[in-house]
């Protein structure tokens, strides 16, 4: 069996495994894989086929992993305007209870408020940051 036929097997098998486990970094090492093979055919001898593969695969899992820290964290779910469209929008709160919490309309019904901070509350214009169950998180605009 030539050996290029051995690199596109590994290759192939690497991206398999990738779609069963959902793992990114192997389908960048099978672009490693896959240039060893073009190296292979390009008649490269055994050697150089495998720096090829080592130092292809091994940078591209190094760039996509300096890729992804340099990408800022997703917020959770509760807080996330992809998820909520409630994030980001404005409440008017008019005055806040003893025990740090207010009720708001919004949205055609009353909802339940508390405060982001723990600093003093003050009644106005208020950003939702936050949805937990029914009760929104606000910060002061």
């Amino acid at each position: 069996m030539a050996e290029s036929t051995i690199w596109w097997l590994l290759a192939g098998t690497a991206v398999g495994i990738e779609l069963v486990t959902g793992t990114f970094y192997l389908l960048m090492l099978s672009v490693g894989l896959a240039a060893a093979a073009v190296a292979a055919h390009l008649g490269a001898p055994s050697s150089i086929q495998m720096v090829v593969a080592a130092v292809l695969g091994a940078g591209s899992v190094l760039a996509w992993r300096s890729y992804k820290r340099a990408q800022p964290a997703i917020p959770p779910a509760n807080a996330n305007r992809d998820v909520n469209l409630d994030i980001g929008e404005t409440v008017q709160v008019d005055a806040w209870n003893p025990d740090g919490t207010a009720t708001v309309k919004y949205r055609g019904t009353s909802w339940a408020v508390s405060s982001l901070s723990g600093g003093p509350l003050a009644s106005g214009a208020h950003q939702v940051v936050e949805v937990v169950g029914s009760r929104l998180v606000v910060r002061k605009l």
